[in-house]
């Protein structure tokens, strides 16, 4: 394979001056590696992912060379410039509106003739571009070769070889972003045939003369292209211009129909060919491929793991593995915190003579450490996780596991695309909802937000792992975990299913999803992934969390009842009366009717109230409200309090309605935003709480019932 990055073409002249502040747009097709290279050139903490739609919004970052300033976006991926959806739009806008001064294309070189679509059309807009050709060294495993030489003179566009994940070809990449800066930027010419380039110039002289808008005069071929092709948006565009939009879009209409009477079909499908057709011409010109090509390790893997027969079957299996480590790996961990954050309290306590009911030491060890420590002390298991699933997703199994799930979500009604978003809910729901964003029909994308609350967030894993293996001996601490993340998914299937049949009937999008070659993740991929969800976490802790914690501890410590009524009273009994008195005390007394039921008791509804803010704050109330409530020496976990106070059958209840109730503000905030409308934030919202009312009354009075049956039967 050719490795030299080749010189501009000399046909271009160079400007007078570079610039000090050069503006760089990293565009490219999903998976084409564009966000990795965006780290490489950035630095930037963000994450990457094998699967489609991991980027929504526009990111930006800089670097610094030779005193000039790279100011470098990375835009959404997107197949074409004609927009279908909102991150294929988002990434042409800005081209068009912000105008960069250097486009860089990133192209996956082991896919190149389906990637170049998208190079062809920023050729056809006239920018000025490069062209990476990324993960060269699969292409070069794949036997494909490059002459680049040829293809850059062709293509009139400078081309440099990348490996992304392995920072190769990052600094031939600046040094091109700083030269392809000092050149003007010749147009670019394909030619569609003799009647279409006609049309196209009557159109482009009409845009010219009679459009008021300048930017639509300075591309004027290009958005001659475009409304030919009737893109929506370039129409919706010229609709703008009252005085003359009649007269141009009349001429667009007379040049579609007499394409299609010449060639029997719509103009953008004849354009499309023309396009594909000149991209065909240059890769047998300037690439070869080896016979053997096609079969490569990744197809050999994907006969077994996306077939019919094993590919379900694996999915779960590697879901079970992956609770299983976390909570086996995370365990020793998680008992080093919790001894820590139990010493650091009762040393805390120490600084105040015994028996003091000082209030700032009942903020500092019962309010701060006993709520934010006991958030904390479930860092390991979560660092554990998020790096599973992010070796999983760098892997490139992740969008394997999209392609499984999309014939069970097709039968139900959801969009295939709506795993994504889905997946990401199992990190955060709120990202999870603003991927809803990549899915194109709004049906689509209200079902996916209403019911994706249900997918068991990071957030709630702190729940988890401090209920799980303080009711569930060891050997079930996975499969307990795995049963609630289930029914999380079942629930969210049955909802999706009844939400198609009622409230969003209509046809069903096809779903098209690629499939990335298979990876080794990084390392350093790998870690950038974990630390940012960890930092995430820790900041939440940080700021929501210790707020609410200060908050919380004051409804649980105050009002005091009066002295005259803790008179005769044992330290238990005082401590009792002391909570029951307080705010909390008092609404979770008035709660407490609806929550019996259920299995719970009146801490437990406060410690729900808490958990409105964030999930993780229902471990906070509870770490504050037992260590008041309970005469127990200081060491004592709150695990072993949780254990005398609750059942089995109880505890998992808690699981289940912590899994269904109510998402936290966060999310609906996030519902709201994105659904645009108050009445699906709160059908959300009131729509879970019932729910989980309804399954985890159900699951307390099926499983007592079962309890006392098998009693009476022994």
């Amino acid at each position: 394979m050719n490795e030299q990055t080749p010189d501009i073409p000399s046909n271009e002249q160079p400007a007078t001056k570079q610039p000090n502040i050069i503006h760089v747009a990293l565009a490219g097709n999903p998976n084409s590696g564009k966000t990795t290279i965006f780290n490489n050139l950035t630095g930037a903490r963000q994450h990457v992912a094998n699967y489609p739609g991991v980027t929504v919004e526009v990111k930006s970052g800089e670097r610094k060379v030779d005193g000039v300033r790279l100011q470098i976006v990375d835009l959404p991926g997107t197949y074409s410039l004609t927009a279908y959806s909102r991150e294929e739009l988002v990434a042409r806008n800005y081209i068009i509106e912000n105008q960069p001064d250097v486009i860089v294309d990133i192209l996956d070189a082991s896919n190149l003739e389906r990637n170049l679509y998208l190079a062809v059309q920023f050729m056809e807009l006239a920018v000025p571009l490069i062209l990476v050709f990324n993960q060269s060294d699969i292409a070069q495993k794949r036997g494909i070769t490059f002459d680049i030489q040829k293809l850059s003179a062709l293509l009139n566009t400078p081309i440099v070889l990348s490996v992304g994940n392995k920072n190769i070809g990052t600094d031939d990449l600046v040094d091109t972003i700083l030269n392809r800066t000092s050149y003007a930027r010749e147009r670019f010419n394909i030619s569609y045939g003799k009647d279409i380039d006609s049309e196209i110039a009557a159109v482009q002289s009409i845009l010219e003369s009679r459009c008021s808008l300048e930017f639509v005069r300075n591309k004027s071929k290009w958005f001659a292209i475009k409304l030919i092709e009737d893109d929506e948006e370039a129409v919706k565009l010229i609709q703008v211009d009252r005085n003359s939009s009649g007269e141009i879009l009349k001429t667009v209409a007379c040049a579609r129909i007499k394409i299609k009477n010449i060639y029997g079909s719509d103009p953008e499908v004849i354009i499309a060919e023309r396009r594909y057709g000149f991209i065909s011409g240059a890769c047998q010109k300037c690439i070869r491929y080896s016979p053997e090509q096609r079969h490569n390790v990744s197809d050999k893997i994907d006969h077994v793991v996306i077939s019919k027969v094993f590919g379900l079957p694996l999915f779960l299996v590697m879901m079970y593995t992956v609770f299983f480590l976390t909570f086996k790996a995370g365990a020793p961990f998680i008992h080093w915190l919790d001894t820590f954050f139990n010493w650091l309290a009762y040393t805390v306590s120490s600084c105040w003579p015994e028996g003091s009911d000082s209030i700032l030491k009942s903020l500092l060890a019962d309010g701060i450490i006993g709520g934010v420590g006991g958030v904390i002390t479930f860092l390991p298991t979560i660092l554990l996780l998020f790096m599973a699933i992010s070796i999983l997703e760098d892997t490139g199994y992740m969008a394997r596991a999209a392609f499984i799930m999309d014939r069970i979500m097709n039968k139900i009604g959801l969009h295939g695309k709506s795993f994504i978003p889905l997946l990401t809910g199992f990190g955060c729901s709120v990202p999870g909802i603003l991927a809803t964003r990549t899915l194109e029909h709004e049906h689509d994308r209200l079902t996916t937000m209403l019911v994706l609350p249900l997918i068991s967030c990071g957030a709630r894993l702190p729940i988890y792992a401090l209920i799980i293996p303080a009711f569930f001996p060891l050997q079930w601490q996975a499969p307990v975990l795995w049963i609630i993340y289930l029914i999380g998914i079942l629930l969210a299937v049955i909802c999706a299913k009844l939400l198609r049949a009622t409230l969003f009937k209509g046809e069903q999008a096809p779903f098209v999803l690629e499939l990335p070659p298979y990876r080794v993740p990084t390392v350093k991929g790998v870690l950038i992934h974990m630390w940012e969800k960890g930092y995430l976490y820790i900041k939440k802790a940080g700021t929501l969390i210790l707020a609410m914690s200060i908050i919380l501890w004051a409804f649980s410590t105050f009002p005091h009842p009066p002295d005259d009524m803790k008179e005769g009273l044992s330290k238990h009994e005082i401590h009792q009366l002391e909570m029951s008195y307080s705010v909390a005390g008092r609404f979770g007394k008035i709660v407490e009717p609806l929550l019996r039921p259920l299995g719970f008791d009146w801490r437990i509804g406060t410690a729900l109230i808490g958990a409105l803010a964030a999930k993780e704050v229902f471990v906070a109330q509870l770490g504050i409200i037992f260590a008041v409530s309970e005469e127990e020496d200081d060491s004592e976990t709150l695990r072993s309090k949780l254990r005398k106070s609750f059942s089995s059958l109880s505890a998992f209840c808690i699981m289940i309605f912590t899994l269904i109730s109510a998402p936290c503000i966060a999310t609906f905030a996030a519902t709201r935003k994105e659904s645009n409308s108050w009445r699906w934030a709160f059908f959300q919202f009131f729509g879970l709480t019932g729910l989980a009312y309804i399954v985890t009354l159900i699951f307390y009075q099926a499983g007592s019932f079962l309890m006392s049956f098998f009693r009476g039967a022994l």
